[in-house]
């Protein structure tokens, strides 16, 4: 996701995505330890959307 797309999200969209992000993050753990994982990138990508997230919701308090 994108800064600008994070931004418009409201609380309890930004709290859906976590959870969606954090299942992905969970199953790439998986597909990294069984040698799965072609992108390995992606799995710090998530990890700063989640962050990014969090930001956002902290924000809009």
């Amino acid at each position: 996701m994108k800064k600008k797309d994070i931004k418009k999200l409201t609380k309890d969209q930004s709290i859906r995505e976590i959870t969606k992000l954090k299942k992905d993050l969970f199953n790439i753990r998986f597909k990294k330890i069984n040698g799965q994982l072609q992108d390995t990138a992606e799995f710090l990508k998530i990890r700063k959307n989640i962050a990014r997230l969090y930001s956002n919701i902290g924000n809009k308090k």
